[in-house]
């Protein structure tokens, strides 16, 4: 069976030194990507969440994205990372009342992705208590994702859940209990391996939180990370300290192995997301290569185009296609 091409993006706000929209465009029209994820953009009024883009904003970009022959793969919203409960942990992270969190914050990240035209809304597994263990959590986090997942697919959309640290969701296993336990054609997870190294996790411990998330898996983000001052497990990531980012061709996230492995299952994980009506598989480029934290990273525009030949000469060498801008395209 031919293997059908993964499809490139990323996060645009990462390419863009004052986060204006003309630059992300521009870094990524020129870079030769044809979709991006939209998270932080100066669309004329300062910079603000996609959460935060006003009606007006939201035209704005829709008519100039067009215009640099751009599509939104995802809405990268920050939908659950808030607190699951109403306890200090000495954490700065916010709590909102989840039937609350569910009418507003959801119902605008879906709102969202209706204006750009795209079918997916990544998403998180909301922090526990702090000092806590996360799988005494999974009820609450399961019934509550179960009501996330069931509002995207009334809006014809498809919730991706990202492993990260600190997270209830916080490993690939502990992720595949969640999506089992949730079980929705309408939530599917999202592999991030250096989210998962920055935890302690060898690179073959990496691969087998890889192979839990494999039969939930909707699409993948790609940034890497080495440190060699990690020698076993973190419990609990300094996320704003992060600084050890990689391109994804040397670092410890397996990506080698994954996306050997990954080939063979693409024509079923391609099905699986064209028939939530997806152009295919993505993978969104996150590379932090100029820094990271809790609610986004910097690459810079030479950064993004160092991480996309990164990750593009891996693919060659598994021999898993992928789409780039072409002659072409321009006609």
């Amino acid at each position: 069976m031919t293997c059908p091409p993964i499809l490139l993006s990323g996060f645009a706000d990462e390419s863009a030194n004052e986060k204006l929209a003309i630059q992300q465009y521009t870094a990524f029209a020129a870079i030769g990507l044809k979709y991006y994820s939209i998270r932080f953009v100066d669309a004329g009024d300062g910079i603000k969440n996609v959460m935060a883009l006003s009606e007006k904003e939201i035209n704005h970009l829709v008519k100039l994205q067009a215009d640099y022959g751009l599509k939104v793969s995802s809405i990268g919203s920050p939908i659950g990372k808030v607190k699951l409960l109403d306890q200090e942990d000495g954490t700065q992270n916010k709590f909102i009342p989840f039937d609350q969190y569910l009418a507003n914050d959801v119902q605008t990240a879906c709102d969202r992705a209706e204006a750009f035209g795209c079918k997916l809304l990544r998403g998180f597994s909301f922090y526990h208590p702090k000092g806590t263990a996360p799988e005494d959590h999974l009820d609450q986090v399961c019934d509550q994702l179960s009501a996330i997942a069931e509002a995207c697919d009334a809006r014809g959309l498809t919730f991706g859940l990202e492993v990260e640290a600190n997270l209830v969701g916080q490993s690939g296993d502990l992720l595949a209990k969640i999506a089992s336990q949730v079980n929705h054609p309408a939530m599917v997870t999202i592999f991030d391996g250096a989210n998962i190294v920055m935890q302690g996790f060898t690179p073959d411990q990496v691969y087998r939180q890889y192979l839990a998330m494999k039969p939930s898996l909707g699409w993948l983000h790609i940034k890497d990370y080495s440190d060699p001052a990690l020698t076993g497990r973190v419990e609990h990531v300094d996320e704003e300290s992060a600084s050890h980012f990689v391109p994804a061709d040397r670092g410890d996230s397996a990506h080698e192995a994954i996306l050997r492995d990954l080939r063979d299952v693409m024509p079923t994980l391609n099905e699986r997301m064209t028939a939530r009506g997806v152009d295919g598989v993505f993978m969104d480029l996150e590379p932090h290569l100029k820094g990271g934290g809790q609610f986004g990273g910097f690459s810079g525009p030479d950064g993004m185009g160092v991480a996309v030949r990164a990750l593009c000469r891996v693919l060659d060498y598994v021999d898993l296609p992928c789409q780039l801008r072409t002659f072409d395209d321009l006609k």
